[in-house]
């Protein structure tokens, strides 16, 4: 069984050092930003979404623990408010790579609607991007749709594949 429990001051430091430079390398993937700027982006936008780090308001940070009590990654939810009222955004889930592939991810997010569901909030709400395609699978089996999409196509020159 896996579950939920409130991340510890180490835990935070630990959750930090892995997330950002991931975040970072997910963004630059995504087009979104080059490698030379990436990792001080990514601790900017970390840095205005936790500006108490830890103790923000209305950021909920859980370690993810196996039947065993073995730490075995992260999950970040924050509130966040809609037209209909309060729902939860997660911000980011990580399973630490020895612990992958075991289904602790999806027993986590399980957990977390539990948590979201005992602060007011009425759903969760997420974003994935496009290349994961193992989290993109695993939020549709956990009941996850899509409600926005951002779509891309490379171009290539007339000539650059060969062609007229």
């Amino acid at each position: 069984m896996t579950h939920l429990t409130p991340m510890t001051p180490d835990e935070f430091t630990r959750w930090r050092a892995q997330s950002i430079p991931a975040y970072a390398a997910d963004k630059v993937r995504s087009g979104r930003w080059t490698s030379s700027e990436s990792l001080a982006e990514a601790e900017k936008e970390v840095a205005s979404l936790l500006p108490q780090g830890l103790q923000t308001p209305n950021q909920w940070f859980f370690s993810i623990e196996s039947a065993d009590g073995a730490c075995v990654g992260a999950v970040w939810l924050g509130r966040a408010e809609r037209a209909f009222g309060p729902i939860g955004y997660v911000f980011d889930v990580v399973v630490w790579p020895a612990f992958r592939r075991q289904g602790h991810a999806g027993r986590a997010m399980q957990a977390l609607e539990h948590e979201a569901l005992a602060r007011g909030c009425s759903g969760l709400a997420l974003h994935v991007f496009g290349h994961n395609l193992p989290a993109r699978s695993l939020y549709a089996l956990l009941g996850y749709e899509p409600v926005n999409m951002n779509l891309y196509k490379p171009l290539a020159p007339p000539g650059a594949d060969g062609g007229p």
